[in-house]
């Protein structure tokens, strides 16, 4: 198994791709640590067109074999090809003030405080006036770090201090190890300490944690921050609210809808609103010992109250780390969170990458029928359509106490900071206020339940403990043999009929609309994570291997398979395809036919007619998570080029990584004002092998009349290296030419 290494670079650019104009890295890192033991198998170089610079990135112990700064590889393959890399701009966002429960909250309102700039960010490190006040369990460092995407980062990034090194003696590494992560950091200027010169960003952002009040976000994206105040206010609005707008465009008239439902001996009211899955899941948040105590002692307070979650909320919990099962046993609070429902059902990602499993029958009918706004409340980082669950439209994401508390009150459409939680075994109110507990109360019980000998015991035996993993027979030699009747994984198909050099650029003709989507499509409509339908284009695929639907797992589950992530593509049940009126899904037009079909159905037509494709979209294209499958998917296919009004700064990347065109509309421009339907046929001019970054292409777009629509479009092809990519076909392609000319 590779270890990960950060290692700093100052170099100079000299232009070449001569290993002998490399940093001997093995050596520097001797050098700078007396240590040859952090020193990875491998040399690599920092291009910064004639300046000396400094980075910091994470290698692999073979770099060749990883990509240290996102998915389309920029910085290896500048390495690779002595071409020079652009480096993202660098932010820093000092943080002051602030609480165990203010930090939480605070992610959500990173990317409303860090507005356009920040979204631009390459690497945005975070600060404090003086980090010694933050514990680091309250920095929820890795929350933050996770969701950089949603603040438009490739990382988010915290110093190392003295608080880091206490947090790796209270989990049980040891001192050694505690010693050498202080001198490696000391020597290469990655050790904060106060009153030490502040580094250079680009810019730097404040957030005052002080100003930070208890929130949500949603119900479709986890930059919606919502104030817990105003949640109930934003649901209903978002009710009647256009579906462009981020709601849910039902009528007036329709609002009141409800159904009651016999459930377990009981007549349960669901209506718009009510909360049917809540879930403390997520593996970023439940390692933070601060949010779980904190939502183990506000659920020891409710059933010492003698409130309850009704049955028709499905709970769950999910941590991280079996760790986490030992502090909250530790704390006596695992009985007052399965009291509640709030059961451990596993380990790592659950509900917030899909995996929550089907809400009762009973409950999915009453919704369908009466096309309810379900709601689902989750300590995870993600929350975009059609993601979370099937029968649950509105998603939001809070801390885990949160999620305790929203569980007792069943619905989301309430003000929790002024109305009752639930009623108590006496019939009396019960308020948040009175059931939450303070931060002394967490510090506290953290103290005393969190000893470094759990991570010591649950750690130390990590990768022999798991015997079903270890009986996997695994097959002898250094190639992996691809097995044709394996479902999980399959060999794509990048590398089809490689040839040994890449042929001519060439322009895009007689391309048809696949897909025509508005703004915030994100890569989880692009390409869904979660659950498989059995109806859909991988589901009958799926089927047709043996596999039954409860054995289907998920897309992110199956992501080794391209034979299902292709069909996947574009199969969000929220998807809303433009060129259909009103219809939801993974549909489209076969445009020769006029036929309504499955989007993988009709690409593989348009595919067998040599038709190659194009995708019209709006503004923000490819935001949130920066899932390669979004760009693969798109590929296989037949996509040959995405026109939008704006991109997500990963995923236009990633598109370029896999040869797919992307274009920009001018500014002022888009679909709509062009007055394009996606019934025209596109001839895309000026893709030749003299094409320069960001170059500005001519777009023909003929209707079905024959009338004629042209409009300019600005490649975002941006760098010279990020041409010889699209030249090869994607980067797979260029690596694998370079290495087979040795």
């Amino acid at each position: 198994m590779s270890r990960t290494i950060a290692a700093k670079f100052e170099v100079n650019w000299t232009g070449g791709s001569d290993p002998s104009d490399w940093v001997d890295e093995t050596a520097y890192l001797q050098s700078a640590t007396g240590s040859a033991q952090l020193a990875p198998a491998a040399s690599a170089l920092f291009a910064s067109r004639g300046t000396a610079d400094t980075m910091t990135v994470t290698l692999f112990d073979n770099a060749r074999r990883f990509n240290p700064l996102n998915s389309s590889g920029a910085l290896y393959s500048a390495i690779q090809s002595g071409k020079a890399y652009h480096r993202p701009a660098r932010f820093s966002i000092q943080v002051s003030g602030g609480s165990w429960i203010r930090v939480f909250t605070g992610v959500l309102k990173l990317p409303k405080e860090s507005g356009p700039t920040a979204s631009e960010a390459g690497t945005v490190t975070f600060t404090v006036r003086s980090m010694d006040e933050l514990y680091l369990n309250d920095r929820q460092s890795t929350t933050i770090a996770n969701m950089a995407p949603e603040y438009g980062a490739t990382m988010g990034f915290f110093p190392v201090d003295a608080e880091t090194l206490r947090y790796l003696a209270g989990t049980g590494r040891s001192a050694g190890l505690v010693d050498l992560v202080e001198r490696y950091c000391r020597a290469q200027g990655l050790f904060r300490t106060d009153g030490m010169a502040e580094p250079q960003f680009t810019d730097t952002l404040t957030l005052d944690l002080t100003t930070i009040e208890p929130s949500l976000a949603g119900p479709k994206r986890p930059q919606d921050r919502v104030a817990l105040a105003n949640a109930k206010q934003s649901f209903e609005a978002a009710l009647t609210a256009p579906i462009a707008q981020r709601g849910f465009a039902l009528s007036p008239e329709s609002t009141g809808a409800a159904a009651t439902v016999s459930y377990e001996h009981e007549t349960i009211d669901l209506r718009h609103g009510s909360v049917v899955i809540a879930a403390i899941t997520s593996c970023t948040n439940t390692s933070n010992p601060s949010v779980m105590i904190g939502a183990g002692l506000v659920a020891k307070k409710a059933v010492e109250r003698g409130l309850r979650v009704a049955p028709y909320v499905k709970t769950s919990l999910a941590p991280g780390s079996r760790v986490v099962t030992d502090y909250l046993a530790e704390a006596g609070l695992t009985p007052y969170l399965e009291a509640l429902g709030f059961h451990t059902v596993g380990y790592g990602c659950t509900t917030c990458i899909g995996n929550s499993g089907p809400v009762p029958d009973a409950v999915a009918d009453a919704i369908r029928e009466e096309n309810l706004v379900a709601v689902a409340v989750l300590s995870g980082n993600r929350n975009f359509e059609g993601r979370i669950s099937p029968s649950v439209r509105a998603n939001y994401l809070t801390s885990p106490p949160l999620v305790v508390a929203f569980a007792l009150a069943g619905r989301i459409d309430v003000d929790l900071t002024t109305e009752p939680v639930g009623t108590d075994r006496n019939g009396n109110p019960v308020f948040l206020h009175e059931i939450w507990p303070s931060q002394a109360e967490v510090q506290a019980t953290v103290a005393r339940a969190l000893k470094p000998e759990m991570y010591a015991k649950q750690y130390g035996n990590v990768f022999g403990a798991n015997e079903t993993w270890n009986a996997i027979k695994i097959p002898e030699g250094k190639l992996y043999d691809w097995d044709p009747a394996s479902s999980y994984i399959q060999e794509p198909t990048f590398f089809e009929a490689l040839s040994p050099e890449p042929g001519a650029m060439e322009n895009i003709l007689g391309a048809r609309v696949l897909v025509m989507v508005g703004d915030s499509v994100t890569t989880d409509h692009i390409s869904p994570a979660g659950n498989i339908a059995k109806n859909s284009p991988a589901g009958r695929y799926l089927m047709s291997l043996g596999v039954q639907p409860a054995d289907f797992n998920s897309y992110g589950a199956r992501r080794g398979n391209h034979e299902v992530m292709m069909r996947g593509t574009f199969a969000n049940i929220r998807l809303k395809n433009l060129m259909l009126n009103g219809v939801e899904g993974g549909y489209t037009l076969y445009l020769p036919t006029g036929e309504q079909m499955s989007i993988y159905d009709a690409a593989m037509q348009y595919k067998a007619d040599g038709t190659p494709l194009v995708i019209l979209t709006g503004k923000e294209y490819g935001s949130g998570s920066s899932r390669d499958w979004a760009a693969k998917g798109a590929m296989l296919l037949g996509v040959r080029a995405v026109i939008v009004e704006s991109f997500e700064r990963i995923h236009r990347s990633n598109l370029v990584g896999m040869g797919v065109l992307p274009l920009q509309f001018l500014p002022g421009e888009s679909a709509q004002t062009l007055g394009l339907s996606g019934q025209e046929t596109f001839d895309i001019s000026g893709v030749d092998d003299a094409m320069q970054p960001g170059q500005t292409l001519t777009v023909r777009a003929t209707r079905p009349d024959g009338a004629v629509i042209r409009f300019q479009a600005l490649s975002r092809i941006d760098t010279p290296v990020e041409v010889e990519y699209y030249r090869h076909g994607g980067i797979l392609q260029f690596v694998l030419r370079k290495m087979l000319r040795g």
